[in-house]
């Protein structure tokens, strides 16, 4: 809203108006304005939960210090979610299919989240709302963002290509097409051309071949989306694990948006320009302030938690936002710790039922699932699994800060895969 009004107050010539059009500036502005939201407003929200006894129920899993956990405020997602969303709506460019699509997903998820915390809290349900349901939410706006992505005259790229130049044709200038086109390009790691389109596996359909490749996009954003969303969800289980490294994720993300969407950065990198994408960066800036604010209370010993609420949404924003950006196949590197999440309770739930079916007694290969539990558990205490180191359990502290460590490793590594071809 500041945006249109600073737009108006360009057009008649007011001093310092154009502030409001770079990028940078509004971004640094919702960045600082999502911090102050969170900080100050965050407070009071977390004492109205308080007031309202909407505490997290805890099951007694034998961690040390867990039960302690028990009544501590949660659906703290809502203030990340606050947080985000009004700098947006403030600085934002609300003509952006980039920033709508952004917002959208963000109420989306948000929705879908209360209503697994309303559940647990006001059933004293601590399964919540059923997981069909949520794998529904999720493949729905997997689809929503597919479809919008296939159907937007505005969210368009121009391809590049490397050409020799020189008088000897040893030099190397990227240079883009001079039409902006719908495209099914994305970029995959450690690829000399890395540019994959999927059309490339449908090729072989003729007349058919286009659409076949856009389902198949579809089909690979559904699965992105889901599997993002459910790993931020399994992480947030240690005071300030899922969002610390989330905003690790996040900045990774903004960056990247920033580059893509600048014609003269996309060069230099040799990747695909994204007219138009740039505003994403408005959009991250006040997602990653909000993660970083909300971090003040949900560091350990945590005040809040942030529920499904907020562990669902964010996931699914730093999913999309990649998908957007056409960096979705980058997400296995950038979220690794999310997907490891994800496997190891289906390793987990897999290995048991087999040796359940064979032998008649279920068994482990970790010692307890989300991969976090497992080191918190000691070693040879009476659970048989195959992996019992460590023998000694690890702080819960120490976990949530080697975890993070390692999110700052796969950024690094994710925007190496941008230049080691």
């Amino acid at each position: 809203m500041l945006y249109y009004l600073f737009d108006y107050l360009q057009e008649i010539g007011f001093p310092g108006a154009r502030l409001m059009s770079y990028l940078t500036f509004r971004s640094g502005v919702a960045l600082v304005l999502s911090l102050l939201i969170t900080i100050f407003i965050g407070r009071r929200i977390i004492e109205r939960l308080q007031l309202m006894q909407i505490g997290e129920i805890i099951r007694d899993l034998g961690l040390e210090g867990q039960m302690k956990k028990t009544g501590t405020p949660t659906m703290g997602g809502i203030i990340i979610i606050i947080a985000t969303l009004v700098p947006c709506l403030l600085v934002g460019n609300l003509s952006n299919i980039y920033m709508l699509l952004m917002i959208g997903s963000t109420l989306w998820l948000g929705t879908l989240g209360f209503l697994d915390d309303y559940i647990k809290v006001a059933r004293k349900d601590k399964d919540g709302l059923k997981g069909k349901f949520k794998i529904a939410g999720q493949v729905g706006l997997g689809l929503i963002v597919g479809v919008t992505m296939y159907l937007s005259p505005d969210m368009v790229m121009r391809e590049n290509h490397e050409v020799n130049v020189g008088d000897n044709q040893s030099q190397v200038e990227v240079v883009y097409d001079n039409q902006e086109v719908k495209a099914l390009q994305t970029t995959i790691p450690f690829v000399k051309n890395n540019n994959l389109d999927y059309a490339w596996f449908t090729k072989w359909m003729g007349d058919w071949a286009t659409l076949a490749a856009w389902i198949l996009f579809i089909i690979v954003t559904i699965f992105m989306v889901t599997a993002t969303s459910n790993g931020a969800n399994l992480t947030d289980g240690l005071d300030g694990l899922a969002t610390g490294t989330s905003a690790v994720a996040a900045i990774a993300l903004a960056i990247i948006a920033y580059l893509g969407g600048n014609v003269i950065y996309s060069s230099y990198l040799n990747i695909m320009y994204l007219p138009g994408s740039g505003e994403l960066v408005v959009f991250m800036a006040a997602f990653i302030g909000a993660l970083i604010g909300f971090l003040w209370y949900n560091a350990p010993p945590a005040q809040v938690f942030m529920g499904d609420t907020g562990s669902l949404t964010i996931g699914g924003i730093i999913a999309v936002c990649a998908i957007m950006i056409h960096k979705e196949l980058l997400l296995p590197i950038l979220c690794a710790i999310f997907y490891f999440e994800d496997l190891s309770v289906v390793i987990q739930t897999t290995y048991f039922k087999l040796t359940r079916k064979k032998t008649g007694t279920g068994k482990r290969i970790f010692k307890m699932t989300p991969i976090h539990h497992h080191f918190q558990k000691p070693g040879n205490s009476g659970i048989e699994a195959l992996i019992q180191t460590p023998i000694n359990p690890v702080p819960e502290s120490k976990i949530v800060i080697r975890f993070w460590i390692i999110a700052i490793l796969l950024a690094v590594i994710t925007f190496a895969t941008l230049k080691i071809r």
